[in-house]
């Protein structure tokens, strides 16, 4: 009776410390996605609302349009590095089956895109997704940069560019995984599958 009591006690706190795991792999990621970077640089060096100036989104583009290169620039690395953050503390917190930091890095886009600070309204997440690809599966990545770089040179669109690498990611990754040419991608498929 006692070895069933250690087993269950064992059992139940490796359940719950992986829970517990998952969770901050959610939630962590989730706030600091929701951080709008390009709200916080208008406020802090120009006093100001972005989304009262052109598209009136608060975005990267906006505040190119806005307020120039250097606040756009600050903006998009900022926006990159809350990727880059999450999937590292994702891959840290939780690495069973690789997941943890493709758990984290979809929870920061998720707080990117549905920002829980300002309304659920956020940006689209173009640069969010490209830095938790880069983390996660930099070959993924090379792949899909140059085929964004070709769809972009030859039609003119940055939206279609975007959409069609978001779409082939998924099967882009699970392929790569199963070739044994990612090494950091084996999660991905496990998500989906």
């Amino acid at each position: 009776m006692t070895d069933l009591h250690g087993f269950l006690t064992n059992y139940i706190n490796a359940y719950a410390s992986m829970v517990i795991c998952i969770i901050l792999c959610m939630a962590i990621p989730y706030l600091l996605g929701s951080v709008n970077f390009a709200l916080v640089i208008s406020k802090v060096f120009y006093h100001d609302d972005i989304r009262k100036y052109g598209s009136g989104n608060a975005g990267m583009t906006n505040m190119l349009r806005t307020y120039g290169k250097v606040a756009a620039a600050g903006t998009l690395l900022c926006d990159m590095l809350k990727a880059v953050i999450s999937v590292l503390l994702g891959q840290l917190i939780y690495n069973a089956f690789g997941i943890g930091g493709y758990l984290a890095g979809f929870f920061c886009v998720l707080g990117h895109i549905f920002p829980i600070f300002f309304k659920f309204k956020g940006g689209k997440g173009v640069a969010t997704v490209a830095a938790m690809v880069l983390t996660l599966d930099p070959f993924c990545f090379l792949i899909l940069i140059i085929l964004f770089i070709m769809i972009v040179a030859s039609t003119k669109y940055v939206s279609l560019g975007s959409v069609i690498c978001c779409m082939l990611y998924p099967i882009l990754t699970s392929k790569l995984a199963n070739a044994g040419l990612s090494g950091w991608g084996k999660g991905f498929p496990v998500l989906i599958s």
